[in-house]
């Protein structure tokens, strides 16, 4: 029977296990690159709704698109923002997911295009960290990173590749001031 030495057979696992290292390293740093520009439109009057510091497209200025969001970890970073998911408020019409509106006082979100995954994530929970504090919400819509700019989109532009837009009980439940609820970087995880 033939024998190895130690260091062979350290060289050979290095081998083994390398490339695997290196693809893991690869996906862990894989990022999101814009897919392109949309070009703003100027809202006809009443056509943009404001509320919880929404913006509404400018005419001729250039707004950013995705395709895909960050990677997801049991802990992504994101960014949360604030959004009205009821009748008339700044959500614009019913949620993707249900084609419903749902109260402020009930813990939803909207996730970015990548992240919503062609509504795989609809109705799903996902646990919100931030402030120091946890909450479980429902995916209920999408965030659209790839278009905005028009009535379908409330005339906001499209959304960055990493927010988690939520109702107002979410901001509630992460016990943010409401003086001081617009962003908040966070981390968000499955359930």
């Amino acid at each position: 029977m033939k024998s190895y030495s130690s260091s062979s057979v350290l060289c050979f696992l290095l081998i083994l296990i390398t490339p695997n290292l290196l693809s893991i390293n690869e996906a862990k740093t894989k990022s999101c690159n814009p897919s392109g520009k949309i070009r703003g439109k100027k809202p006809p009057p009443g056509q943009c709704n404001p509320e919880n510091q929404s913006e509404c497209c400018k005419r001729g200025k250039l707004y950013t698109t995705y395709e895909c969001s960050p990677p997801v970890y049991s802990h992504t970073k994101a960014v949360l923002t604030i959004n009205s998911f009821g009748k008339g408020g700044d959500g614009g019409g019913p949620s993707e997911c249900d084609k419903k509106f749902h109260s402020d006082e009930t813990p939803v979100v909207a996730l970015s295009t990548g992240w919503f995954n062609n509504r795989q994530r609809c109705l799903q929970n996902i646990t919100i960290h931030g402030n120091g504090r946890s909450v479980t919400a429902m995916v209920v819509d999408e965030c659209d990173s790839r278009r905005g700019c028009d009535a379908d989109h409330d005339y906001q532009p499209p959304c960055p590749n990493n927010i988690v837009d939520a109702s107002k009980a979410v901001w509630k439940a992460l016990g943010v001031p409401k003086h001081d609820r617009g962003e908040l970087h966070i981390f968000w995880s499955e359930t």
